[in-house]
């Protein structure tokens, strides 16, 4: 009976979830300019055994070579577009139907990670809640933009891969999708190093676990590098050093070095203390298109520090989270530029979140539900911010 209850009450959150992602993205592709996006051009061109884009040099992130236009969008954003291309008439809208069904693929994994890492019970909606509304999940599903579309890939398949952990630990699952993870964004690859050391340790299980987990990861790095390599000639030139830029900022923070420690004390400003931006009519406050505090986004992941460091899962959750942190912090984009709130943030947040509802055990009461009621009122007014008025 209690199962049964729980099925109904799950199938009920996962229902109002759906319909505040599609009314958000109705909202949105209603209010913006229908148009093929990179993305579909590019899933067309990779079906026909072609990796540039085909259009002139000169466009934002291109590495121009050999005449041609290389964007420098890794492959996992392109991916969902491949089964459009047989379908010319759906490519304008395939940008939208890709970031909202792999945005609430994500989101409904929220809930068996709330499951797995939680205490259960009544929390579990909340924290599920969390991950589905009260994150950069919820604003970046809604745009219909192939950027975003990368770290709602990452974020579905690190919550995946955290749920395998939290379970039967398969080694083979779980690398299999933070592999996939990384194709997306492959700053997340830092984070198979301390899971991989567990499977290492494990004197049981070491040879198949460690195997099994490295393989698929072996795997997604071989395909970084070949798609590097045939697009800029090198299987560790990722492009992004060489792309055309057309803002004078990121171009002057460049110069300095695509990773650089003097990028450090302006990203974590933003980080921390970035704020809103000023206009003289209604509604006068409104988001700084160079991203915001994550306090101001998502402040109930500091409840994060709940769930200590002394246990082993803590630990191994912590680690990944940190050094993937690192090449975000030395990075000179940034948080994304015109991106509501510091998007790049969602490569650490699976594990933030994780690391929530393992603290939750501990202590969840008054100030928890607090801040994740703050941080779905955040999250859900980005998302509302981004229908009405867009961000690229």
């Amino acid at each position: 009976m209690n199962t049964l209850r729980l099925s109904r009450s799950t199938i009920a959150w996962f229902a109002i979830v759906v319909a505040m992602y599609v009314g958000f993205t109705l909202v949105a592709s209603a209010h913006q300019n229908p148009r093929i996006d990179v993305a579909m051009i590019m899933a067309n061109n990779l079906a026909h055994g072609d990796a540039s884009l085909d259009e002139p040099p000169g466009r934002l992130d291109t590495v121009t070579r050999d005449g041609r236009a290389y964007h420098v969008v890794g492959i996992g954003p392109i991916l969902p577009s491949l089964p459009f291309v047989p379908v010319a008439a759906l490519w304008p809208a395939s940008r939208w139907i890709t970031s909202l069904l792999v945005g609430l693929l994500a989101a409904g994994l929220a809930w068996p990670l709330a499951a797995r890492y939680g205490p259960g019970g009544a929390a579990t909606p909340w924290l599920a809640t969390l991950g589905a509304a009260g994150t950069l999940l919820l604003p970046l599903a809604t745009q219909g933009n192939f950027y975003y579309l990368a770290h709602l890939e990452a974020t579905a398949c690190l919550f995946a891969a955290l749920v395998e952990w939290a379970g039967r630990r398969r080694g083979w699952v779980a690398g299999t999708f933070m592999g996939l993870a990384a194709l997306a964004r492959p700053t997340t690859l830092l984070a198979t190093i301390p899971f991989a050391l567990v499977l290492l340790a494990d004197r049981e299980r070491r040879v198949r676990g460690f195997a099994g987990f490295a393989v698929p990861v072996a795997a997604a790095v071989g395909v970084i590098g070949l798609y590097n390599l045939v697009r800029f000639g090198s299987p560790l030139e990722s492009g992004y050093g060489l792309a055309i830029l057309q803002s004078d900022a990121l171009i002057a923070a460049r110069q300095a070095g695509v990773f650089s420690l003097r990028h450090v004390g302006d990203n974590l400003a933003i980080l921390v203390g970035g704020g809103f931006d000023t206009r003289a009519r209604f509604p006068y406050l409104i988001p700084s298109r160079a991203g915001h505090s994550i306090l101001l986004t998502s402040p109930a992941l500091l409840a994060a520090v709940n769930a200590g460091f002394r246990d082993r899962t803590a630990q191994v959750l912590w680690a990944a989270a940190a050094l993937v942190l690192v090449p975000l912090l030395l990075y000179y984009g940034g948080g994304g530029f015109a991106t509501y709130g510091y998007r790049y943030i969602m490569d650490v947040v699976p594990f933030l979140l994780a690391l929530v509802a393992m603290g939750a055990r501990r202590q969840f009461g008054g100030t928890e539900k607090i801040l994740i009621v703050l941080s779905v009122a955040f999250c859900v007014y980005g998302a509302a911010w981004g229908a009405a008025n867009g961000h690229f």
